[in-house]
């Protein structure tokens, strides 16, 4: 029990500490989307991986989408590069913390249910016929992105909102 409060407790500090240098809306580009949604499930599963012994799912994972999640990476990149200059590497370092840490909370809220609810994910990105849909798919996930985002030119959109909402 003590454990599990200090890493709330360290999470919440991570979050805080991140959430308050990226409070304003992020414009971005309906190019940048996808990165953004491929990263927030790779996160989710490898979360789901540790939480629930599920490292070989996970691996496989990582080997069959290894192009497209490293073109995604640097699509990535790109974007906190071109938002942050200096700082991107700093940024995209907290985007994924902030990541990682809304998954684990999750997975503290669902509880024993937390495995059962998302290791059928694994299931189902290895059922895609090919890499080209793992970008919809991952849009159709709807994961819960840890900084508010608006589209270039738009105003302000809710911190979840993917692209699997915007085709609504």
């Amino acid at each position: 029990m003590r454990m599990l409060m200090s890493g709330l407790l360290v999470a919440g500090l991570l979050t805080s500490t991140v959430a308050s240098s990226v409070a304003t809306a992020q414009c971005v580009r309906s190019s940048d989307y996808p990165a953004f949604d491929i990263t927030a499930l790779k996160t989710k599963l490898m979360v789901t991986a540790l939480t629930c012994g599920a490292d070989e799912k996970y691996n496989a994972f990582v080997m069959k989408y290894r192009p497209e999640l490293a073109s995604q990476d640097k699509a990535l990149g790109s974007y906190f590069s071109r938002t942050n200059g200096r700082r991107a590497r700093q940024q995209q370092d907290d985007y994924v913390t902030q990541l990682a840490n809304s998954q684990s909370s999750t997975g503290l809220r669902q509880g024993n249910l937390y495995c059962r609810y998302n290791l059928g994910t694994f299931d189902e990105v290895m059922a895609l016929r090919s890499a080209a849909e793992l970008p919809d798919f991952a849009a159709g996930k709807s994961i819960m992105q840890p900084i508010p985002m608006a589209e270039c030119g738009t105003g302000p959109a809710p911190a979840t909102r993917s692209r699997a909402r915007r085709r609504s």
